[in-house]
């Protein structure tokens, strides 16, 4: 009665039109998250059937889980605990993000007591202000990579960044300070072989900054890193649709209240339905009651506060009966409601609408690999 369905279809897609749109660089797809709630497992191995050249995560426990599934496409973590020594990455062949002089001198440590080399991308802070060496760090780090891979024991595969999509402006900036961070190591004697700065959103709006690699977190699963709803206008389809079922319906008298504090209250004899998808499934508690859903065909504002295990809507004298299917959220071009919809009602962005879509929903897919 609760259903998370995901289309790998639509992601093996979604990499294509991405493809399309690069010229050739390469493409490292995001599944970081759980692949942003749409399960990391079955969507790597879709990808890699379908040939993508990279694996990004945030940890080295999300690449050990892909290595572990048999997923040998190169991995990329790049946020590591404080007292991280790499061993896994080793073993398992991953790359890692490397932001300090410090973390930089951990991997080299590791992989000389290993006996495997390690490949690095050094990650330079731009001007997002998180994770990665200052402009200020940036040359000291620079020198002691090239040190280290002069030892053998480990390979500088790459530099990176990350905009912070605040402005076209405040982008270019960044951009900027990009390349010259990559011109000072390629003048330093630095040997690496990808610059990689452009997610979804950058790689939309500055194909020019493709460099040698993309990745792509939020367009591979269908839904645009813009507040505008534009997915469609980049020839993406959402991957996840989500939907539950009518299991009661009762008839109620005029100005008849709904829910946890009465937020609403009928006009006129009505009838009520009961879906059974609450904040334990990940539905915002907070996009209640602006959050539509749609009921055979129609679209309906919910109308109760969502609560953890369900909801209701108010359906008039539309003729709704139990066991009507409920469209939570899905591809708008099937006539489903959007997950851009349900974010804006719930003031949030739609990253986080699929991501935190789980609890009891019962998960299925179209197009695993190997499957039909």
């Amino acid at each position: 009665m609760r259903q998370l369905i995901v289309d790998l279809n639509a992601v093996a897609h979604n990499l294509g039109a991405i493809r399309e749109r690069v010229h050739g660089a390469k493409v490292m797809a995001v599944v970081k998250a759980d692949a942003y709630g749409h399960g990391m497992i079955p969507v790597a191995k879709r990808l890699e059937q379908e040939g993508v050249d990279y694996f990004g995560v945030a940890d080295l426990g999300e690449a050990v889980e892909l290595r572990q599934a048999g997923i040998s496409t190169p991995i990329l973590a790049w946020l590591h605990a404080a007292d991280e020594d790499f061993r896994r990455a080793t073993e398992f062949n991953v790359e890692v993000g490397i932001n300090s002089e410090a973390q930089l001198n951990t991997a080299l440590t590791t992989a000389a007591v290993q006996g495997k080399p390690l490949r690095l991308h050094l990650k330079v802070d731009t001007g997002l202000n998180r994770n990665g060496a200052s402009v200020d760090e940036w040359p000291g780090l620079v020198s002691a990579a090239k040190s280290a891979a002069e030892t053998g024991h480990v390979v500088i595969a790459g530099v990176f960044s990350h905009l912070s999509s605040t402005s076209t402006t405040d982008d270019a900036q960044q951009i900027v300070r990009f390349e010259m961070a990559t011109s000072l190591a390629r003048v330093m004697g630095l040997e690496f072989e990808m610059r990689h700065l452009t997610a979804s959103d950058g790689t939309f709006n500055y194909p020019h900054a493709a460099y040698e690699m993309v990745r792509i977190g939020i367009a591979l699963y269908g839904l645009s890193p813009f507040s505008d709803n534009r997915a469609a206008d980049y020839d993406l389809i959402p991957a996840m649709t989500v939907k539950s079922e009518v299991v009661h319906v009762k008839r109620v008298p005029d100005n008849t209240p709904v829910g946890y504090g009465y937020e609403h209250r009928t006009v006129g004899e009505s009838s009520l339905a009961l879906v059974p998808i609450g904040y334990a499934e990940g539905l915002p508690r907070n996009a209640s009651p602006r959050a539509k859903v749609k009921i055979n065909g129609r679209t309906y504002r919910i109308s109760s506060r969502i609560a953890m295990d369900q909801f209701v809507v108010d359906v008039g004298d539309d003729d709704v009966k139990i066991g009507d299917e409920v469209l939570i959220f899905g591809n708008p071009a099937a006539g489903a409601p959007s997950a851009d919809e349900l974010a804006n009602a719930a003031r949030s962005i739609n990253y986080e609408i699929v991501t935190r879509m789980g609890g009891r929903l019962e998960r299925s897919y179209l197009g695993e690999a190997g499957g039909s």
